[in-house]
């Protein structure tokens, strides 16, 4: 199960402070006492992106969205937004020297600007686990694991997602990856799961109770797991037990859409009494259980076991199912996609108008992508995202962003992880887009045409893998002409009414936000658009 995730696992390893301790009497650190920060953040000034200084874990109370990676987002009821999230930081300062300190990391925030830390709500690998995984081994024929389950620094901890089910109800579901072989040298990779966690109440971190075992991976293959752990095109498993994501659908159907990397994303109906699936699975193998464990809804490649594709996020939006994507390797090319469906397992169509589900393809448009502004460093590795609204009519993307590689001489400048939420506005076709800047809670005044007048920095999001999408000027001319720079000479015009600026018959969606590269930072308008054939983004702001 060698997946793009697990390559992390190495790299920040090389940065790690220190190992955890295999002693039967593992002290578990509780950080979620309630430690008030030193740093208060209301318009974005105070926040240094470089947070190095802060990155050990003494400072957790300081980091607000420092050390973010694969975050999920709920709106609680008390009127904060819990984000939850892969264990990864800067310099593994998670880890810890000789004690464990937890797993899926929770902050909060009641305006998506200051982040307070509190800790994580798992201590330990479930208890679960072993058993299970040995109930499989035993039903392949092979003997028991001989994995160490007390050595927690073995496994993995990513992606939950958390969704508010009811009142006094909010689930996780979250994944914990095994180390080693099937069986040994020439095997594939070992399996790995997707639990579940539920709760009262997400203000108290040790209140989460786990409730088990929900689907693990599955393999079309039958028992030919015989499959080198590095022959990744023939990887044993279809379906990655990687990266859930809960939605509960207008019939108030529970789907659970997983996968990461091999073959696609499976839909799975889920029993909405216990969030378990509604019908039994059966082993994980043999081609007469597939249909237990999902249906395939999408890929990115037919016929290839090595996507470059991972990270499902689903919403539901005014008629239409939006299946968020991240793409290719996460340090540097990580970048964003969506598609849509009319029906939650599809067929889900790209904005070109390509079937995704059944004939797979790079799909369009492009969300986020590596990119930068000006002699900004700029930030990469922008997708996995959580997407959510504030039940007001506004839309949010959430992700890690990290700096570039060796940013002023730090050879280890790409593990820096910064959490970004940023608006997103919806097209008169009906299709999301993530505004450039990050969500700073700026004032939406209305915006005047004679504020538009000046210069412009444009960025054309258009697919490069693992290079940085730079801007460059443009210039709008009081006589509604572009003066100078990119579609110099193009007429334009501006709808007050709809915020909207068009450019050669091209719209731009405006809005204002922080302009976070300027020094020192400030209020500023910024766009987004798509290009005629929907295949290249717009991003601007007015400099």
């Amino acid at each position: 199960m060698k997946t793009n995730k697990m390559l992390l696992i190495s790299f920040l390893t090389a940065l790690s402070f220190a190992g955890c301790s295999e002693d039967d009497n593992i002290e578990y650190v509780n950080p979620g006492s309630k430690v008030k920060t030193d740093v208060v953040i209301t318009d974005g000034q105070n926040l240094n992106d470089d947070y190095t200084n802060i990155a050990d874990w003494s400072n957790r109370f300081k980091w607000n969205l420092a050390n973010v990676h694969d975050p999920s987002v709920v709106l609680a009821d008390d009127g904060y937004y819990y984000m939850y999230q892969t264990d990864a930081s800067y310099g593994n300062a998670h880890v810890g020297e000789g004690q464990a300190r937890g797993h899926f990391y929770c902050r909060r925030s009641k305006d998506l600007v200051n982040w307070e830390f509190m800790g994580p709500t798992m201590h330990g690998v479930p208890t679960w686990m072993k058993a299970k995984l040995n109930e499989i081994r035993k039903a392949m024929g092979l003997g028991a694991s001989t994995t160490d389950f007390r050595n927690q620094n073995q496994f993995g901890y990513w992606a939950p997602c958390v969704r508010r089910i009811s009142k006094d109800l909010y689930r996780m579901y979250y994944v914990v990856t095994l180390p080693g072989t099937i069986n040994g040298a020439g095997t594939w990779s070992e399996r790995c799961f997707i639990g579940l966690m539920e709760t009262k109440n997400p203000a108290d971190i040790d209140s989460w109770v786990d409730k088990g075992y929900v689907v693990t991976n599955y393999s079309d293959l039958e028992l030919n797991y015989k499959v080198s752990a590095t022959d990744y095109a023939h990887c044993y498993f279809k379906y990655n037990a990687i990266d859930p994501s809960l939605i509960i659908n207008e019939k108030g159907e529970h789907w659970l859409i997983y996968g990461s990397w091999h073959s696609g994303f499976a839909a799975m109906q889920l029993d909405p009494s216990t969030g378990k699936p509604l019908h039994a699975l059966g082993n994980p193998w043999g081609k007469e259980n597939e249909a237990s464990y999902g249906k395939f809804i999408y890929t990115r490649q037919l016929g290839n076991r090595w996507q470059a594709s991972e990270a499902p996020e689903v919403v539901y939006h005014d008629g239409y199912y939006y299946l968020f994507i991240a793409y290719d390797e996460l340090s540097v090319a990580y970048n964003t996609r969506v598609v849509r469906s009319k029906n939650i397992d599809g067929p889900y169509y790209d904005i070109t108008g390509k079937d995704v589900t059944n004939h797979g393809g790079d799909a369009y448009p492009i969300l986020t992508h590596p990119y930068k502004f000006g002699n900004h460093h700029g930030w990469v590795g922008i997708s996995h995202c959580a997407v959510f609204n504030d039940g007001k009519g506004n839309w949010y993307y959430a992700s890690q962003q990290r700096f570039p590689e060796n940013y002023k001489g730090n050879a280890n400048s790409n593990a820096l992880m910064l959490g970004g939420v940023r608006s997103i506005v919806w097209t008169s076709d009906g299709w999301p887009l993530v505004l450039p800047e990050r969500y700073a809670g700026i004032t939406q005044k209305a915006i005047t045409e004679t504020e538009l007048l000046g210069d412009w920095q444009h960025i054309n999001l258009a697919y490069h893998y693992k290079k940085q999408d730079a801007s460059v000027a443009m210039t709008l001319g009081s006589d509604h002409k572009v003066k100078s720079g990119w579609k110099a000479g193009k007429a334009w015009t501006f709808d007050a009414s709809k915020n909207v600026l068009t450019i050669d018959n091209e719209r731009f969606y405006l809005r204002r936000e922080l302009d976070w590269e300027a020094n020192p930072r400030k209020e500023t308008i910024v766009y987004v658009g798509l290009s005629k054939d929907g295949k290249t983004t717009y991003w601007g702001k007015k400099v």
